[in-house]
């Protein structure tokens, strides 16, 4: 790792087509901007970590959720293949076509 010390207003460069810039330093804290081609990917460190955290919990089976889901779809298999206790609408009977208009 090369270790720089830099003040407000210097830039670094790397390779051909990206300078950072120290835009101010406070404290314990310092303001970077940093010019590159659309193409290159710029992430912060801590949000490519929550990411990948995120993706991988996303991927582990809860095998309580999932218990919970089958028997959920078993309760609803039981209600729609059980015998309805309320009387079924007779099914509409088709409308009569009208007669033909007299020209």
């Amino acid at each position: 790792m090369l270790v720089l010390t830099r003040k407000p207003g210097e830039k670094i460069l790397i390779g051909d087509d990206i300078v950072i810039t120290v835009l101010d330093a406070r404290g314990d804290s310092v303001r970077i901007g940093i010019d590159a081609p659309r193409g290159v990917k710029i992430q912060r460190d801590e949000v490519v970590r929550a990411v990948s955290a995120a993706n991988l919990a996303a991927t582990q089976i809860d095998t309580a959720a999932e218990d919970r889901i089958k028997r959920s779809l078993e309760v609803l298999s039981a209600l729609q293949s059980a015998p309805s206790s309320q009387p079924q609408p007779e099914p509409a009977t088709p409308p009569l076509p009208n007669p033909p208009a007299e020209a």
